[in-house]
């Protein structure tokens, strides 16, 4: 398959921080680049293990995978940059934000799966790097949803990568403490 290179990781990278600016990861002063470069290490540690992936194309959209959804960056410029598999596969992890929140998760996992593993292993990794102690001013249950959404996650996309599947419920198991106070 496609192996990752640190040039195509740096491309990515680069449009990823000139894309999200000054974002910060919500609730913190950190560099929003701190959270997808966290997405892409997820990624990068499971195609270590896991060789029968388009590991370019997972880095890419590891990297890249909130710039449509969170920035003034359009489709057709990342198409331009990158091509149509990372353009669609970011497309695929982008909510549509013109549906009800209760609808977008659903859709979110429907588009997903229409896209090859690469991509499932993408949002895997996105929720295994949220999956971190929720923010304080979170209610028990906005926690408990957040992870009720892991679960549904998980056993939606599971079969795209033994490796982040075994590492998300791990995440899961120990997010649950904070749901119930005990964290």
């Amino acid at each position: 398959m496609n192996e990752w290179t640190q040039d195509g990781y740096l491309k990515a990278l680069s449009f990823a921080a000139e894309a999200h600016g000054g974002q910060t990861v919500p609730g913190t002063k950190l560099p929003y680049l701190l959270h997808v470069s966290l997405v892409a290490m997820e990624v990068i540690a499971a195609l270590r293990r896991e060789f029968a992936h388009d590991q370019e194309l997972a880095v890419q959209c590891a990297l890249l995978h909130d710039v449509v959804e969170d920035t003034e960056i359009t489709l057709d410029q990342l198409r331009a940059a990158f091509g149509p598999a990372v353009a669609t596969g970011v497309l695929a992890l982008s909510k549509d934000k013109g549906l009800p929140k209760d609808q977008q998760l659903n859709d979110s996992l429907r588009r997903i799966r229409e896209q090859p593993a690469e991509i499932w292993i993408v949002k895997l990794a996105d929720r295994i790097t949220n999956l971190q102690p929720p923010p304080a001013h979170w209610s028990r249950e906005k926690v408990s949803g957040y992870r009720e959404e892991a679960i549904i996650i998980h056993a939606s996309l599971k079969d795209a990568s033994q490796v982040l599947a075994t590492r998300i419920l791990q995440k899961i198991e120990a997010y649950g403490a904070f749901g119930k106070g005990e964290a």
